[in-house]
């Protein structure tokens, strides 16, 4: 009886399994966990457990804030995955709606620029490559060619090359220290190009897709399943939500269409409107009088005092205010940034310059080829430039550091003491010219796509031998170099 009772009871369980083979519970709303895959978002885990996978398996080797900064940034691409299944499922949304879309996004990035702020510590180049890198999950912002953005594909490009700046700093600093922060560097930089780069180019060359089907409103944000957000539900987030500190463009100001005829003229372009509107431009100018012109002044001899202009032209400039503006439609000039690590130029053309001038402790991305650029009377100076028509030169500095990206026929440096230049394999048949300086280093990228950077030092010493009747020069070779 009982062998009865258990047959019957194992085949009752038999038919229960068969029956629930072919059931699945119905997708709940806006919950991204539950949505079904398609093409897109397969690629996007595929693209995050060998490239995002690979760069947190590196930082567990190496722990500490390394390892909790790589796990900012591996939540923010899993909210990101949120973002791009929850954009299958909503219409486009207005610009307002489009700010509270990306907000879960925004929170994530501010958590990351928050470990480069405050005092400097041992791995403030990794926090800085990672934050800045972020700036590239931005490319869910663009809304059309007028948005103020480029393209996703080329705004992911341009994103890292900010980064690549500090990421450099790391290949060369652990070069011969650590091969597990060189393996950070490169993982890092494999996730955004070709990485992202290419998952962009594949499924969303010309931004978002959204569902022209779907509901009208934002879904509530769900936490990922595979790196838990600790960033508020934006449901639930104050009105005052703080955006991240630049250059990440996920704040408001990128989310409006950006047009050079709403921003103030600055500059001789000032000057040209005030002329066009039909005002008198001289009405607020004062009347010279004859005893203020030159000729009638008595303490003004017309003699000029030759040790007094050397002195005073090599005297460090005066701090004045703050500039980055483009006068006359030509030359960009910056001028007098103390700390800023976020300037870039990039409404720029083959015909302009650049000057820049008594700047310290900033960096200054250029995107876009420039006639020439010049570097003067600046300290602890970052300049990242793609493209110049005629050179680059770099002029009474001060522990400056020079990142060519693009092409360059000439560089130079004169009375400069420590001056760092990379490279770009554009850039190899460039020529560099040095004059009173010292400490320059000049850092190539090896042939192989996985090799190391490799160091230059360039000499400043020369020994000079008169043989058949004329002096023969060549370079203080020195050991270990």
């Amino acid at each position: 009886m009982e062998e009865k009772l258990v047959s019957r009871l194992e085949a009752a369980i038999s038919r229960l399994e068969a029956l629930s083979v072919g059931f699945s519970t119905p997708n709940l709303p806006g919950d991204a966990s539950d949505a079904p895959k398609d093409a897109s978002i397969a690629a996007y885990d595929d693209f995050m457990e060998k490239s995002v996978g690979r760069l947190s398996a590196t930082a567990h080797k190496i722990g500490g804030k390394v390892l909790e900064a790589t796990d900012v940034l591996k939540e923010a691409f899993s909210v990101q995955k949120d973002l791009l299944i929850k954009m299958k499922q909503i219409q486009k949304p207005d610009m307002t709606g489009l700010a509270e879309f990306l907000k879960p996004l925004n929170e994530v990035i501010a958590k990351a620029h928050a470990y480069t702020e405050g005092r400097r510590t041992e791995f403030f180049n990794h926090f800085k490559a990672a934050a800045d890198s972020l700036t590239a999950l931005a490319w869910l912002a663009y809304s059309g060619k007028d948005c103020g953005m480029s393209l996703p594909i080329a705004h992911v490009e341009e994103s890292w090359q900010m980064a690549e700046f500090y990421n450099n700093k790391i290949l060369v600093e652990y070069k011969t220290k650590d091969p597990d922060h060189i393996e950070w560097a490169k993982a890092l930089k494999e996730i955004f190009v070709p990485g992202l780069r290419d998952y962009v180019k594949n499924f969303f060359p010309l931004g978002p897709v959204w569902n022209a089907t779907g509901v009208t409103a934002p879904l509530p944000s769900a936490p990922s399943k595979s790196a838990p957000s600790t960033a508020p539900c934006p449901a639930r987030a104050p009105a005052s939500a703080p955006a991240p500190a630049p250059p990440p463009p996920l704040s408001s100001s990128l989310l409006t269409c950006d047009s050079s005829a709403a921003r103030p003229k600055v500059g001789m372009s000032a000057v040209f409107q005030e002329i066009s509107s039909g005002k008198s431009v001289a009405s607020g100018l004062k009347k010279v009088t004859a005893d203020m012109k030159t000729k009638n002044r008595a303490d003004r001899t017309g003699v000029v005092n030759e040790k007094e202009q050397k002195t005073s032209s090599h005297s460090f400039p005066k701090t004045g205010p703050p500039k980055l503006e483009l006068q006359m439609g030509r030359k960009w000039v910056v001028e007098n940034q103390i700390g800023r690590k976020n300037l870039v130029i990039d409404d720029c053309d083959s015909r302009q310059s650049v000057y820049v001038f008594a700047c310290k402790d900033s960096v200054l991305q250029i995107k876009g080829k420039v006639n020439n650029i010049t570097i003067d009377k600046c300290t602890k100076m970052g300049i990242v430039f793609k493209d110049v028509v005629a050179a680059c030169e770099v002029v009474n500095c001060n522990a400056v550091e020079v990142q060519c990206q693009g092409s360059a026929p000439t560089i130079s440096i004169d009375n400069t003491g420590g001056c760092q230049l990379y490279l770009s394999k554009g850039s190899l048949e460039a020529s560099v010219a040095t004059a009173k300086s010292s400490e320059i280093n000049v850092l190539v990228p090896a042939a192989g796509p996985d090799g190391d950077w490799a160091e230059h030092a360039l000499p400043q010493q020369y020994i000079h031998t008169f043989k058949d009747g004329h002096f023969v020069t060549s370079p203080v070779s020195h050991s270990g170099g």
